[in-house]
């Protein structure tokens, strides 16, 4: 199922190389993403510092998600009121004394900027940071709403399932009755042909004979466009999917399944149509399984 949940954390990191000013603050903030897929997809876009703790977050998602690919994106950024924090002077001394040693060997080497020492300064700096704790601790957080989110939205998708179940229904029933009265409607026309062709008979022709003859074909009418058993099935499968719903779980694949059957039964339904009325229902059923089966891809 589709979800989504940040978490954020903030850190302050102190090294054994700052002096007594305020020590650099840094922000963590962790995202997860998911989407539906028939199995269970982790992808990491994690940060330098925090790339040793993929075994740690890839371990604890598969210990609490089964399905969907799952997408985990870590930032580290520095807290805008600190992050332009005097960097420690025996740090400064210490890239001034590198750079003398490499222009001594590579005269032509373009001296440090000062944006090139803060950025070395602060990467120094953050290597000190100890995430080991933090990073576990945010993605349990983050975790526990992405799965607060799913089920949330799968409660959504439940009642829209229901509610198309109930519109099925309906449709099913106004089909049940159309079936007799076409097939009574079809006896009449074959008996008032049987009528006709007597006033025309030149006596060849015994009447008893082609009064069965009219009556067998109204009876192979009647069983070419019964769809009993086809309604039967579709109910079947309605009560199926309502107690899958209401039982809850991992019921994606098969709720997927018996859309499939449910589609066979309208597409069934819409070949042995004898009348517009059925034509429609049957138009009606298929356009609400689309419906279900677009929900039924996003759910685990």
């Amino acid at each position: 199922m589709t979800g989504y949940a940040s978490a954020q954390h903030g850190a302050s990191a102190t090294g054994a190389e700052t002096d007594a000013r305020a020590p650099q603050t840094r922000r963590l903030g962790l995202e997860i993403r998911s989407v539906n897929s028939r199995f269970l997809d982790l992808s990491f876009r994690l940060p330098d510092e925090l790339r040793v703790m993929e075994p740690t977050l890839r371990a604890l998602l598969t210990a609490r998600l089964k399905r969907g690919k799952v997408e985990v994106r870590a930032a580290l950024d520095s807290d805008d009121g600190n992050s332009l924090q005097d960097p420690p002077a025996r740090l400064l001394q210490r890239l001034n004394s590198l750079q003398d040693s490499v222009r001594a060997w590579l005269p032509s080497a373009a001296p440090l900027t000062v944006a090139d020492a803060l950025r070395l300064c602060a990467n120094a700096h953050s290597g000190n940071e100890d995430w080991s704790e933090a990073v576990p601790a945010l993605a349990e957080e983050a975790l526990t709403a992405l799965l607060a989110a799913r089920e949330r939205e799968g409660k959504r998708l439940a009642t829209m399932l229901l509610d198309r179940v109930k519109q099925l229904r309906a449709l099913a029933a106004q089909a049940v009755p159309m079936v007799p009265l076409l097939v009574e409607q079809q006896r009449q026309r074959f008996m008032e042909r049987w009528k006709e062709a007597m006033a025309l008979t030149d006596g060849s022709t015994l009447p008893e004979a082609a009064r069965d003859r009219a009556l067998t074909e109204a009876t192979a009418f009647a069983i070419r466009i019964d769809v009993a058993e086809e309604i039967t099935r579709l109910d079947s499968h309605l009560d199926e999917i309502e107690r899958l719903l209401k039982k809850g779980g991992e019921v994606g694949k098969r709720l997927d399944f018996l859309i499939q059957e449910l589609h066979r039964e309208a597409n069934t339904l819409g070949s042995k149509s004898a009348a517009l009325d059925l034509t429609r229902i049957s138009v009606d059923m298929k356009v609400l399984i689309e419906q279900m089966r677009e929900q039924v891809q996003n759910i685990e």
